[in-house]
């Protein structure tokens, strides 16, 4: 059953296991309409999608985390007693769940601590990284190859990018262990559920306590690494932001890209496994893994979507949407409408226009690590067909082809495998 009345998006195990006939139902209403269970209206449109995401001042951020979950701490429509909208979300936006990072804020704010990402994430850093992913893979291949088989999102996908973007941001060797034990059981914490209690509670205080500390640190005694030149950022009128600010921008680039390239590289690997006439070809010519990736990003959005907050009444689409209205702006239905892609559920690694997808978002507050996250999944994956002359999916695990057993992590936000079994045929230390 795929009837937008019946199912709630929010909660219906059905939707977690396949989100795709329900969005695709929802579309074929209109690219953008109302689902009626919690008063959110669905964007799955792209046109739409990317006018909403791309309307920074008509749609605040504040709830992009947790959409109509636990609900804003005031009504925002019927008498506001002579508030707006617009004032009512600047005068509440700090007693939000998640109000203190990156993806919830609006500007001024919002640019001024962007500002301090982009002097973390620049392109002689992000050089640096790519260097350095290398050894880091093989450095982790070592162990999860040596048994023929393995559970690739806790054997590799997990530590691969807790190390690389530990190295990204500088932090130190003795204190990696520290961090992977860590965030094993925090990233993604609260991230797309219902419970009000789990989203009052920040899964992150272990990153802003290092990240502070850390800041604190660089600032009386610098080391010319990473963190040192965050301790140094400004904000762009040249005041200087307090340690907290600065580790707010760096757990957040830790947190959130941690959590969706494991996704990414989940999907991306399960593909591989499933489909061994793309996995042939992915061997025979490397420079098809980019456009390959870009249909991955496509295909299964590690986001199904975010959410936005009506400041004042706009239009979009055509549809009218008042002042106050929750709206969620699904990429993983946008990725697939047929207005703009062709036969968009089927997975075609030659996509020619499979770089248009609306993963990594748009307008102020697209993703800034995505070219972090592109390289970390090339280099992950060269690195797997390198090292192995084969690979499939277990079946002992999730039974034959054409009747597999997956199971995705629990989450309206989120889309990726909880676990995904690979058996392979490593080769020699020749390949190194």
């Amino acid at each position: 059953m795929t009837d937008p009345d019946v199912i709630d998006f929010f909660t219906d195990q059905g939707v977690v296991d396949d989100p795709y006939p329900y969005l695709r139902a929802l579309w074929e209403r209109s690219p953008i309409t109302p689902e009626p269970h919690h008063g959110v209206m669905m964007v799955t449109g792209w046109d739409e999608a990317c006018a909403v995401a791309g309307d920074a001042e008509t749609f605040s951020s504040c709830i992009a985390v947790t959409g109509p979950f636990p609900g804003f701490p005031v009504p925002l429509d019927g008498d506001l007693g002579g508030e707006t909208v617009a004032g009512l979300i600047d005068k509440h936006r700090d007693e939000l769940p998640f109000s203190d990072q990156l993806p919830t804020l609006d500007p001024p704010t919002h640019t001024n601590h962007r500002a301090l990402l982009m002097r973390l994430i620049t392109p002689k850093r992000l050089k640096e990284n790519e260097d350095a992913m290398w050894e880091l893979a093989d450095q982790v291949l070592d162990d999860y190859l040596a048994s023929g088989s393995g559970e690739f999102i806790g054997g590799f996908a997990s530590p691969f990018t807790l190390l690389v973007i530990a190295d990204l941001l500088g932090v130190p060797d003795e204190d990696r262990d520290d961090f992977v034990n860590n965030m094993h059981h925090n990233v993604g914490g609260g991230i797309g559920s219902t419970d009000a209690k789990a989203l009052a509670h920040s899964p992150l205080e272990f990153l802003y306590a290092k990240f502070a500390e850390y800041i604190t640190d660089r600032r009386t005694t610098p080391r010319g690494d990473v963190l040192s030149g965050m301790a140094e950022a400004t904000f762009p009128d040249g005041s200087v932001p307090e340690p907290m600010d600065a580790a707010r921008v760096a757990t957040n680039v830790y947190s959130a890209g941690q959590e969706t390239t494991v996704r990414l590289l989940g999907s991306a690997l399960k593909t591989i496994g499933e489909r061994p006439d793309i996995q042939q070809r992915l061997r025979r010519d490397r420079s098809l893994i980019p456009n390959f990736i870009e249909e991955v990003l496509r295909f299964e959005s590690p986001v199904k979507g975010d959410f936005r907050l009506a400041r004042v009444d706009a239009e979009i689409g055509g549809v009218h949407i008042p002042a106050g209205t929750t709206l969620m702006v699904l990429s993983a239905a946008a990725n697939r409408d047929p207005r703009r892609f062709t036969d968009p559920d089927t997975f075609d690694p030659a996509r020619t226009n499979a770089r248009q997808h609306i993963t990594f978002g748009r307008g102020i507050h697209s993703c800034p690590g995505s070219p972090l996250a592109r390289a970390e999944t090339r280099i992950a994956i060269e690195r797997l067909l390198d090292r192995t002359s084969e690979i499939t999916i277990s079946q002992e695990s999730h039974g034959p082809a054409g009747a597999r057993r997956f199971r995705y992590i629990p989450t309206y936000i989120l889309r990726g495998l909880i676990e995904l079994n690979l058996e392979f045929t490593a080769v020699g230390e020749g390949a190194r």
